[in-house]
């Protein structure tokens, strides 16, 4: 269900997905895929959505055609998602939030690779966090709950005092396997299909409301 104005959220941590949660960069992800695609004989609406949340080397396993290598293809594919950035956006309420929150108190847990994520975080107007967790992290991808049982881990905490911010089905399925609270935004995926999640239209509604002595994050939703 939509969280209700004035629903309190307590977490030692934050943990946020990037793209659909932090980052809007729809457009640029459109492009450079649409053309991957067609370049390999490939209908990019045929996996559009089927490739939300997850890593890039994951769905190129998956999809390439006989013959071709998925590693190499994402390193090409890489270069062209650092150099095509037109269109990507901070998430409403995203700077705000995250200019709110006590350094250390959140982290960055993204399928993308570490300069990819600097460089849309970068555009979008964005901090990067001390705590970050990317696709060269872990053995597996969402889904699997890998890369927010690591981010837990360099936190030194445990999944109840963590909650996660995710957009697509992967990244919620990832945070419920690590045992995490999960609000989903409304993002990419419509809010009809989230109706068995907590979730948000976006960022806007989410304030830090005060930092307990232990330094317990309050949140309100208003």
């Amino acid at each position: 269900m939509q969280l209700p104005s004035g629903t309190l959220i307590t977490a030692r941590a934050l943990l946020f997905d990037m793209d659909g949660t932090l980052v809007d960069s729809t457009s640029a992800v459109k492009r450079i895929w649409d053309r991957w695609a067609r370049k390999h004989g490939l209908s990019f609406s045929e996996f559009e959505h089927r490739m939300q949340g997850r890593r890039a080397i994951d769905t190129m396993t998956e999809m390439s055609p006989p013959g071709v290598d998925p590693e190499e293809e994402v390193l090409l594919l890489d270069e062209e998602e650092l150099n095509d950035t037109e269109g990507t956006v901070a998430i409403p309420g995203a700077s705000e939030l995250l200019a709110s929150l006590p350094r250390g108190s959140w982290a960055l847990v993204t399928s993308a690779r570490p300069p990819l994520a600097r460089a849309r975080m970068a555009t979008a107007g964005l901090p990067m966090p001390d705590i970050i967790v990317t696709s060269t992290d872990v053995a597996e991808g969402k889904p699997h709950p890998a890369c927010y049982r690591l981010a837990l881990e360099r936190f030194g905490i445990t999944a109840e005092n963590a909650v996660v911010f995710e957009d697509a089905p992967a990244g919620l399925a990832a945070g419920r396997a690590a045992g995490c609270r999960v609000i989903a935004l409304a993002t990419i995926t419509p809010s009809e299909q989230l109706s068995h999640e907590d979730w948000l239209h976006d960022l806007r509604s989410v304030v830090l409301e005060n930092v307990l002595p232990d330094g317990t994050l309050q949140l309100r939703i208003r």
